[in-house]
């Protein structure tokens, strides 16, 4: 029986050991490939609202840009801490994000115990964002933001003005800027900005405080008129509504928005990916026509300008609620 030549065994197991290696390389770039499989996106709210609705579009968008399925799972309660915990506390592998309004990381934190804080969550995009109005009857004895705080100041205290609910967005939107130029209405809360509408039409608040969408219809017919956006710039539905910038308190603004996070310790190439995939999508014609006509203003932002707005947002809220009364001792 001849013996098998030396070099042909040598030649046989370096062949064998270059493609083992081969073969564990590509499966391991298989593996590591992000994303390989559904992305979920928590919503912090029930189904069928503007936050839920606002992530359910992104989401059917970003689908063929990362070329995976984006699933929303909706986890309502605790003024939304409970779906961004379920968030902070998931892998930070990328596949469980968080699409929330800026009530739960900017607002909420402050008021009541959450078990996280701005460092534990990282800003991926900021999808859109849209100012409060505050709105008087036609007949109200001013026809600007101007005339407005000067009433207000001679009429400390008599007015009435409906809301969103203790220590919600319009509630410290609204009261951010009546600190700031001293004057003194009474907040009635309600359960959302309808609620808010049919008790300011039926006369039973003197103003309006909520979105443009709901009002704007009465605005048209002349029952209303808004005397002041509560955002840096004047609304194209409203350009005979002064903002805030036109009477120099810009830096007052608090908008209501819709933003994409994930936990805190993502890799930073995957956050990269998906701020770019989730920017495209936000800046897209389609999400622009289905968003636009409610009042939302397109952002598409990058992580690092999202995240400088949680940050100051955080700061200026916190600062509101402490004057206000609503922040839970630390």
């Amino acid at each position: 029986m001849n013996s098998v030549p030396h070099r042909f065994v040598l030649s046989t197991v370096l062949t064998a050991a270059l493609s083992a290696a081969l073969s564990f390389s590509g499966g391991v770039q298989a593996q590591d490939r992000y994303p390989s499989r559904p992305i979920e996106i928590i919503v912090p709210t029930p189904p069928g609202g503007g936050t839920d609705l606002v992530f359910r579009q992104l989401a059917d968008l970003v689908e063929p840009i990362l070329g995976q399925k984006v699933v929303v799972v909706n986890k309502p309660g605790g003024g939304g801490v409970l779906g961004m915990a379920a968030m902070t506390s998931a892998r930070p592998d990328g596949y469980t994000l968080a699409g929330v309004v800026n009530s739960p990381l900017t607002m909420v934190p402050h008021m009541q115990p959450a078990p996280y804080g701005p460092n534990d969550y990282v800003a991926i995009s900021l999808a859109d964002s849209s100012p409060g109005v505050m709105c008087a009857k036609a007949d109200f004895p001013a026809k600007d933001a101007k005339e407005l705080i000067e009433h207000l100041k001679k009429n400390s205290g008599k007015y009435t003005y409906g809301n969103d609910g203790v220590g919600g967005n319009i509630h410290l939107a609204f009261e951010r800027v009546f600190l700031k130029v001293g004057v003194k209405l009474r907040p009635v809360p309600f359960g959302g900005a309808g609620e808010t509408l049919k008790n300011f039409l039926g006369g039973h608040i003197d103003f309006f405080g909520g979105s443009v969408t709901t009002i704007l219809p009465y605005i048209k017919d002349g029952t209303a008129k808004c005397l002041l956006v509560m955002g840096t710039e004047r609304l194209s539905s409203l350009p005979n509504s002064m903002s805030l910038g036109d009477i120099g308190l810009a830096d007052q603004a608090t908008l209501v928005w819709h933003g994409l996070v994930g936990p805190k310790a993502m890799p930073r190439d995957r956050v990269a990916l998906l701020e770019k995939a989730f920017m495209q999508a936000a800046r897209s014609e389609k999400f622009r026509k289905d968003m636009e006509p409610r009042g939302l203003k397109i952002e598409g932002s990058s992580s690092a300008d999202f995240r400088k707005l949680i940050d100051s947002e955080y700061k200026a809220m916190g600062e509101v609620m402490t004057q206000l009364g609503l922040a839970q001792k630390k």
